[in-house]
């Protein structure tokens, strides 16, 4: 297998060599692409309709990258719709700037041409494609972390950092975990909090790898980390696969003749230098364990070879090292070495030599700002759907003439406003495509506004009459729910196609449900909605004319989507109040998942948001589990966060634990009385959440041991307290803790981020730059920015930080 592997990865690099002989590339009729296609090989096609300088120039691309992708298994070809009556894919017009991969028989991705526009990018991207379930991506120490636990005693890790993607370097890193993907784990790094980490410069455009040694650990090592050993030589396909193989050599080798009578190293470690260390009989172990720690520090620079003295060593025994590099005619060279770092330093020099030219390079233009580096979040969305851009044209369009006819035909209409430039846009454009295909054939209406074609649209500018029923949209994506003669209803919850689909579902009932009688309250109650089982109110009035109705009828609007209202009136209503024991008016919620239906009163004069405040707290579980889609709701309770971190259950007995656990939060809860209020109790399960990680390691700057307990989010300041780690989590030392907390006697563990997102380079500070071209505009936001309190200004671009869990 490994002469093939070998000749797959020495292929020609940096652009594929011109061919003496037939292209690569295959020029498809209608009738052969169909045979293709159905053969179960994978294709990368491109129907061309128009001749252009681009196409033309993206098609002498194409035709060099056939020829590196048919060894790994890619069929490139195009199709001539000049020539071809061909329908389908000749006929749309968005395959004029795309270029499709086929897996299987059926369409698998497609790649805009601004992707997939060189050799390196096509061949780097097409593999991406094929490979995208085997390759991670992570951006922070946390989530290195996690991802070395899993791979302990399994797998080793090539963690591979490129600073922009479609590039030479992403493109070798594609193409060696082609081969060596069921080998090893291959991580991806574009940037982020986890280069501090592994001690590289977030600016730095060099790519780097690292080999994770994970295999040979198991779960119990001390270290959290697994041992790690870095690339020394620019990254390349032939420079990557000499390393993974280099890592596969013995760590140490021992012999028992003269250095200058070993063979040198054969195939694949024949272009890597020697070091011998001498040991004596007497001091054998020690000598071993030197060597051994030296062989760690010159891994993948050099193999050590531990020289056992005897008849057959001539050395004299004034010299206890030496080297032999491996150029040709090279001898053995002796020396007397003092310290390990001497020869560690034979060969970490030229390296250091490299990386200071490289240095006086970017010294020479200190001006140049890297164009393509992005903040990293934006880099991970991209990384993540660049390939699935979806087809906003399968959805209605709303438009500024056809919006109110087609909102009037709807009892519901979705809408998404978007910018089809977006990375964020067309992630959530995906999944609205997919909520869309769930509910065809019901009465909602899935549609799309593209706010950079119709844009007094999407600034709410009517024209005339009736006017648009919802504020001018400021932030993109966004998704309103239209009526018919009501006000738009903004989503603010999370956009994925699940939490999407839910909150649409969710909302189509009339809200509240007007009850009439004792078979609809307990369906009410009691009945699963579709397949959601949603949290419930029914409110509780003497007769439909109280006061209190109109209140809670606004309040069950904004409730709409997230909880099933109901209203109930008349004798029926005073029959289920006495029931509970309660007086009306009042209300019987059903938290999510609950099988017992709690009552509460209602205040007879209470505003629409004082019962949404009411109806909410009644619903909250006294220990809430805290996930990802509960967040939003539960820091705009604005209580400080008490929050008991556990790890997930391997057996019986780690359930039971965490079970008692809980068991003593709720006896906080209930021990603390109204002095618990001002703080909101809950729980985060790892292994139900796993970006939990990530959150906990942010608040105290690296894993504590589980479970944690921490105290976050207070009102009063930034400051994250931890509770004394190995101690016991009781009730009575929880509550002590947290009076030592409020009296200022115990000491911050860590502290919340600032939230704020600046520009990445001064090129990218669009608002300093319209202020240079525009003073008047400049004096007029500063004017409108002043903060209340101080009477101090900000910028505009940290007006609004990202909420920070």
């Amino acid at each position: 297998m490994w002469p093939c592997v070998a000749a797959l990865l020495l292929l020609p690099l940096g652009g594929c060599a011109r061919r003496t002989g037939p292209s690569a590339l295959t020029e498809h009729t209608a009738a052969d692409f169909s045979d293709a296609l159905h053969s179960g090989k994978t294709l990368f096609i491109y129907f061309q309709q128009l001749v252009s300088p681009t196409i033309s120039l993206f098609l002498v691309e194409l035709e060099q990258s056939a020829d590196a992708l048919q060894h790994y298994g890619v069929l490139v070809g195009k199709v001539n719709c000049n020539k071809e009556s061909f329908h389908g894919y000749c006929a749309e017009e968005k395959a004029v700037n795309t270029v499709f991969l086929f897996r299987g028989g059926k369409e698998f991705l497609g790649f805009s041409l601004d992707i997939v526009f060189d050799v390196n990018s096509i061949v780097s991207e097409v593999l991406f494609a094929i490979l995208r379930e085997e390759i991670k991506y992570v951006h922070t120490e946390t989530d290195l972390l996690a991802m070395e636990k899993a791979a302990r005693g399994r797998k080793d890790i090539a963690l591979c950092y490129v600073s922009s993607l479609g590039t030479q370097e992403h493109r070798s890193m594609m193409e060696t975990a082609y081969v060596y993907g069921s080998k090893h784990q291959f991580i991806l790094i574009t940037g982020g909090p986890v280069l501090s980490h592994l001690g590289v410069d977030e600016t730095s455009r060099s790519s780097q790898v690292w080999f994770l040694h994970c295999s040979g650990h198991s779960r119990s090592m001390t270290s959290e980390h697994c041992p790690s050993t870095r690339m020394s030589q620019p990254l390349s396909t032939l420079s990557l696969h000499s390393f993974l193989q280099l890592m596969e050599a013995p760590l140490v080798s021992e012999v028992y003749q003269d250095p200058s009578s070993v063979r040198p190293p054969q195939h694949p470690y024949q272009d890597t230098p020697q070091v011998f260390l001498f040991s004596r009989p007497a001091t054998k172990r020690e000598d071993l364990y030197e060597a051994t720690a030296l062989a760690w520090r010159l891994r993948g620079l050099a193999l050590v070879l531990l020289v056992h003295r005897s008849p057959a060593v001539k050395t004299p025994e004034e010299y206890n090292a030496a080297y032999k590099l491996p150029e040709k005619g090279s001898v053995v060279k002796y020396l007397r070495s003092n310290s390990a770092d001497e020869l560690l330093e034979l060969f970490t020099n030229p390296v250091e030599e490299d990386e200071d030219e490289e240095e006086d390079e970017d010294e020479e233009d200190p001006e140049e700002e890297p164009l393509d580096a992005l903040d990293d979040e934006i880099a991970e969305s991209v990384f993540e759907n660049r390939l699935n851009l979806p087809d906003a044209d399968s959805l209605a369009q709303l438009t500024s003439d056809n919006f109110h006819a087609t909102v009037a035909q709807s009892s519901l209409t979705v809408a998404l406003f978007y910018l089809p430039w977006s990375a964020v846009s067309n992630a959530v454009l995906s999944s609205f495509s997919d909520v869309a295909e769930r509910l065809e054939g019901s009465e909602v209406q899935m549609s799309v506004v593209n706010c950079a074609e119709w844009t007094d649209l999407c600034a709410a500018e009517s024209g005339g009459s009736p006017p648009i029923p919802f504020q001018p949209i400021t932030a993109f994506p966004t998704v309103l729910l239209l009526r018919p003669k009501e006000s738009a209803q903004r989503y603010g919850g999370l956009l994925g196609a699940e939490a999407l689909h839910r909150f649409i579902t969710l909302s189509q009932p009339a809200s509240p449900v007007l009850l009439s009688t004792e078979e609809e309250v307990t369906s009410f109650l009691l009945e699963g909605f579709a397949r959601y089982k949603p949290a419930r109110a029914l409110g509780l009035f003497r007769t439909r004319a109280d006061a209190g109705v109109r209140q809670f009828t606004e309040a069950a609007k904004s409730l709409r989507g997230e909880v099933l209202t109901g209203l109930l009136t008349d004798g029926l209503a005073e029959k289920w109040a006495a029931e509970h024991g309660v007086r009306l008016p009042a209300a019987l919620v059903l938290p999510s998942g609950a099988k017992r239906t709690r009552a509460s009163a209602l205040p007879a004069s209470a505003s629409a948001q004082e019962l949404l405040s009411h109806i909410g707290a009644a619903l909250l579980h006294p220990v809430p589990e805290l996930t990802v889609e509960n967040l939003p709701s539960f820091l705009s309770l604005g209580r400080g966060l008490l929050l008991l971190f556990v790890g997930e259950e391997e057996d019986e007995i780690g359930h039971t634990q965490n079970q008692a656990l809980l068991k003593e939060m709720r006896d906080v809860v209930e021990l603390g009385g109204g002095w618990m209020e001002r703080y909101l109790v809950c729980w985060l399960h790892l292994g139900h959440t796993p970006a939990g990680m990530s959150v906990l390691g942010s608040y105290l700057g690296s894993m504590p041991p589980l479970p944690a307990l921490v105290l976050t989010h207070l009102p009063s300041g930034s400051e994250v307290y931890q509770y004394p780690p190995n101690t016991p989590i009781l009730a009575s030392s929880v509550l002590q803790w947290l009076q030592r907390v409020e009296d200022g006697t115990e000491s911050a563990a860590g502290m919340l981020g600032g939230g704020s997102w600046p520009p990445t380079t001064e090129l990218f500070d669009f608002l300093k730059i319209m202020d240079m071209q525009d003073p008047d505009l400049s004096r007029q936001r500063a004017s409108e920015e002043k903060v209340e309190e101080g009477g101090d200004s900000f910028p505009a671009r940290d007006k609004y930080p990202h909420t920070e869990l």
